[in-house]
């Protein structure tokens, strides 16, 4: 059986081991693939593994040979799926190896932007605080998380994470999800309609899938609907929120502080309104990527893998 991965630097720069593929057949991995090279690197591979480099309809057509199309991924929209399942190809994501990683993460950039500890640090490093008058300063707002409102966008099991972890903090949990589970509810974390979430919290962090009706879900009506000084948190999907609104609101003060891990555009683009907002923390897409996240991720690729081969396909998105 031939193997091939297209796109395999970022999941594993050197720190993993393509190995457990190895047992199934002839393994090619390729860190990067322009487009101009997808099918022929592909060729007449039988198992294909991508993460961001895309599978159109034309690829599927061109390499009749495919069989299994591994995604090194949760979203799965690099890959034509509707032409996959007309060729018989299977599509398989892996969709819960992050969970802990990115609830993790939602909190780092959240206590990033409440004490700005980069920053401090870098001026006590240029000699602030062995010049500084006084005994100690702080060039920003510091702020106390305790007894403020967390606003979970989607409560899926990474906003579920995010939420408990801001628990942990004494923060109240309001959350929005288009399918609630009542059962999920306590006295600290309840359901809300999305309008009461925008009124009512002091931090949203964005946790839903990118559809049209979530495309742009924070813009400047929106904003205008919550409170002063808010903060908004997103690791999801970058066209979640309409960046040139958001800058407006953070330059303007209406919003206290923004932290994205993922953006309209990625690679970021120069031209990016974000870059040049106030009270901005921009990541460039890392909240999934320990060590411990990407082993769990080609585990279960891996497996999806095996399940195929065995005639049990598992985690199919098509």
């Amino acid at each position: 059986m031939k193997i091939v991965v297209l796109d395999g630097y970022t999941e594993n720069p050197g720190d993993l081991s393509w190995k457990e593929l190895e047992d199934f057949g002839e393994v090619t991995v390729y860190d990067r693939t322009s487009a101009d090279k997808i099918s022929e690197r592909i060729g007449n591979a039988e198992v294909v593994y991508t993460n961001k480099t895309p599978i159109s309809a034309e690829t599927i057509d061109r390499c009749p040979g495919m069989k299994f199309i591994g995604i090194l991924a949760t979203g799965y929209n690099v890959v034509d799926t509707t032409a996959a399942k007309r060729a018989g190809v299977v599509v398989s994501n892996v969709p819960t190896y992050g969970t802990d990683a990115v609830g993790q993460y939602v909190i780092a950039l959240l206590l990033e932007l409440c004490h700005h500890v980069g920053e401090h640090s870098d001026c006590v490093k240029a000699g602030e605080w062995t010049h500084n008058q006084d005994w100690c300063f702080w060039k920003h707002p510091l702020i106390e998380l305790a007894g403020k409102t967390f606003g979970v966008v989607g409560f899926g099991r990474i906003g579920q994470r995010a939420a408990k972890n801001a628990q942990a903090l004494g923060m109240k949990v309001i959350a929005y999800d288009e399918y609630p589970n009542k059962n999920l509810e306590t006295e600290t974390c309840k359901y809300v309609p999305l309008d009461e979430l925008w009124a009512q919290s002091d931090v949203i962090s964005l946790h839903c899938p990118l559809f049209p009706s979530t495309r742009g879900i924070i813009n400047r009506d929106t904003i205008s609907r919550m409170k002063d000084g808010v903060m908004i948190i997103n690791t999801s999907r970058g066209p979640l929120i309409a960046e040139e609104d958001l800058k407006e609101a953070l330059n303007s003060g209406k919003v206290g502080g923004a932290a994205v891990d993922v953006v309209s555009t990625e690679p970021i683009k120069e031209d990016n309104p974000l870059l040049s907002a106030k009270n901005m923390i921009i990541t460039p897409h890392i909240a999934w990527a320990p060590r411990e996240s990407r082993q769990r991720l080609m585990d279960i690729a891996v497996d999806n893998l095996k399940h195929f081969i065995v005639g049990n396909p598992q985690n199919v998105v098509n």
